[in-house]
């Protein structure tokens, strides 16, 4: 057991990790946010506590960033550290130094639990599971209770599972390519928020009446929400440039979890995407034709066949011989123009939806809610992600410019539809 221990102390950045270091800049660090608010306030000495045994069960997301002689790589921490206050605004920067001690951080404000996650360590279900594991030890220490081993609870005193650490990328990787090549969309703009201040906007709707409404267009929640904010930017689009020669491609990029086609465990990165798109210059678009574009461009897609050939494009450049002997810094410059000139370019935004949230049942007496936060793209203002959990579903927008466009667009496409909504700010909170 020493040996596989001694095994797990570090790993290599998995395929997907390895262009976020290098794409990092001065002013974006590319981090988000899981959280969970409780019934109760938090208490900071437990929850330091149940931290302390929860990261010795994930030692590939309770690292720190690395540098070596060709590859960043992930060096497992020798312990927790320390539970933060809550900043003015959530995912400020993460500096070089900060992800060289530890590469994710831990929030306590009232009756919240977040954590940030530097990209590199996991993607969006491996952070869920490790907050669940998390919050499930905090209330079990305080309030004595026994949750049991389901619904992405694991036993947090079993030693780490190899698998749980598996670059799944080139196991999965097709024998044939695909091309890159692709179109870029439009981007939105305004004026920058001073000091770095990133605005968040949450949107909360009724499962039932969202999914209701979904099922009417023939299409699931994710489909119908992403649809609404297609609709929703070009509507903002047509505002900012009337001219309808003049306007451009309209693309969402969605986040697909990849451990839906192919049999995996690991709670490393593996996550694709997939990019629906419609041109404003063809004509108006009904959303339910936004609907069909989405469910057409997914179901094409979203299959294991094709994906596998997505995951060979991008292993296909990490095996060649000679990539791999070039040294970091020379990596790094390549990689960094590579997502400077294509990386954000060819979608408008982000729409990442991580799910329905269940939990053991006793679980749900003592949280509340759940959100999930995608930080702002380097060269564009928006983001937003969603998930549902009980009765309710969160959509969480963030901005570094000043106006609300997008929300405000997004607002009226679900109002026409007759979709009660409450919105709240993190500006009403300031």
């Amino acid at each position: 057991m020493d040996k596989e221990r001694k095994l797990l102390r570090w790993v290599r950045l998995d395929n997907a990790a390895k262009i976020y270091p290098a794409a990092r800049r001065k002013n974006w660090s590319n981090i988000y946010r899981q959280s969970a608010t409780l019934r109760d306030e938090v208490d900071v000495l437990i929850l330091k506590s149940a931290l302390d045994l929860t990261v010795k069960r994930f030692p590939s997301i309770a690292s720190r960033l690395r540098r070596g002689l060709f590859w960043f790589y992930l060096l497992q921490l020798e312990s927790a550290p320390d539970i933060r206050e809550e900043y003015s605004y959530p995912l400020t920067y993460m500096s070089n130094k900060e992800m060289k001690a530890c590469a994710f951080r831990v929030i306590a404000y009232k009756n919240r639990i977040a954590v940030e996650f530097f990209h590199s360590l996991t993607d969006g279900h491996g952070a869920l599971i490790f907050l669940k594991n998390l919050v499930a030890e905090y209330l079990e220490q305080k309030y004595g209770i026994s949750i049991p081993f389901e619904h992405g609870i694991i036993d947090r005193k079993e030693e780490p599972r190899q698998e749980e650490i598996e670059d799944c990328f080139p196991k999965y990787a097709g024998p044939i390519t695909i091309s890159r090549k692709d179109t870029n969309a439009w981007h939105m703009y305004g004026e920058t928020q001073k000091n770095g201040f990133l605005n968040l906007t949450c949107f909360k709707l009724p499962v039932k009446e969202c999914l209701d409404l979904a099922h009417k267009y023939n299409a699931t929640l994710t489909m119908f929400m992403s649809a609404c904010m297609m609709m929703a930017l070009v509507n903002l689009q047509k505002e900012k440039e009337p001219n309808i020669l003049k306007q451009k491609r309209i693309k969402l990029l969605i986040p697909i979890n990849l451990r839906n086609l192919f049999p995996s465990n690991t709670l490393r990165n593996f996550s694709m995407y997939t990019i629906p798109e419609i041109d404003p210059r063809l004509g108006e678009y009904t959303l339910q034709e936004i609907c069909d574009v989405i469910k057409h461009k997914m179901g094409l897609e979203f299959t294991a066949k094709h994906m596998s050939r997505v995951i060979a494009t991008n292993v296909s450049d990490e095996k060649n011989p000679l990539v791999r002997l070039i040294p970091l810094p020379i990596k790094n410059l390549v990689m960094k123009a590579i997502f400077n000139n294509v990386g954000e370019k060819k979608s408008c935004m982000d729409f990442s939806n991580i799910g329905k949230i269940t939990l053991p049942e006793i679980m749900n007496d003592y949280v509340d809610r759940f959100d999930f936060i995608l930080g702002v793209h380097a060269t564009s203002p928006y983001n937003a992600s969603m998930l549902s959990f009980k009765d309710t579903v969160y959509i969480n927008f963030i901005r570094d410019i000043v106006d609300p466009e997008l929300e405000k667009h997004f607002y009226k496409v679900l109002k026409e539809l007759n979709l009660p909504v409450t919105v709240e700010s993190n500006k009403n909170e300031r």
